[in-house]
């Protein structure tokens, strides 16, 4: 008997964090990957074991997961019990793309301290009322995030060359909601079909209808935070339709997109 998913998700009104996620999984199992935005996250009970730029990781006790934004991952539970979970995403105002390099080398920071300030973060963040709190913690995380992840730093180097799997990529995220042929794909970018998916595969660890799906997905997520029903969120970021998103957004979040607005909470109005 499968066991459902427990899972509440929530859009704070604290700027930089885009989605609150607490998940209680046993058997789910996460594909490969995207988001736009930093993944932060703590295992309160069991472990997760993922993939990160084609390198295999893990959660112990007491650490802290930082998983960057456009590099693909997937993940599933390491233990017999699953996992529970909570999980920030940050846009990239308090991190910027110079950290990404740092944090795939080293997604997981085997930190009480950290954790614990992320613990009680989150306990804020629960509450409407607590912004300012919340706020304040965040800004002493993302500090000690920088300060963890700069001695990381790589020693700045010419930016590799362009490639038809970046202008790919370039055109999937302009055309999210109408999305593209893969004919047409190759005309705009001139390259051959296959040539044009082996590469993108090749560069990213993902297949670009996979990456189109996951951006999709990451957009559907807020829409259904914000009170949109599943329907209109369907037809507004790009998929066919409701039975179209349902089945891509359960593969990657867990549940349907019905059971993950219900497990919304309320936010207080924007100040």
């Amino acid at each position: 008997m499968v066991r459902v998913p427990k899972i509440t998700a929530w859009r704070p009104q604290v700027p930089g964090v885009t989605e609150v996620f607490h998940a209680h999984f046993t058997e789910h199992a996460y594909p490969m990957h995207v988001h736009d935005v930093w993944t932060l996250l703590i295992v309160d009970d069991g472990a997760v074991r993922y993939d990160l730029d084609r390198r295999e990781h893990g959660t112990p006790h007491d650490t802290v997961t930082l998983l960057p934004p456009q590099v693909p991952h997937n993940g599933e539970p390491a233990t017999a019990d699953g996992f529970r979970k909570r999980v920030l995403y940050l846009d990239r105002t308090h991190l910027d793309e110079t950290f990404i390099g740092p944090a795939v080398d080293a997604p997981d920071m085997a930190d009480p301290f950290l954790r614990h300030r992320v613990a009680q973060l989150h306990a804020a963040l629960a509450h409407p009322g607590d912004a300012l709190e919340a706020e304040s913690r965040l800004a002493l995380i993302t500090d000690r995030l920088r300060a963890t992840l700069r001695p990381r730093l790589r020693t700045p180097v010419a930016p590799p060359a362009r490639s038809v799997a970046h202008d790919l990529r370039d055109l999937l995220d302009e055309r999210l909601r109408p999305g593209v042929t893969l004919d047409e794909a190759a005309r705009l970018v001139h390259a051959h079909p296959a040539h044009l998916v082996r590469s993108f595969s090749s560069a990213f660890g993902i297949a670009p209808h996979q990456y189109l799906t996951a951006r999709r997905t990451d957009r559907a997520r807020r829409l259904l935070l914000a009170g949109r029903r599943p329907a209109e969120v369907a037809a507004e970021v790009g998929f066919h339709d409701q039975a179209h998103l349902t089945r891509h957004f359960t593969r990657l979040v867990g549940t349907t997109p019905g059971r993950y607005a219900a497990g919304s909470r309320p936010t207080a109005p924007g100040r």
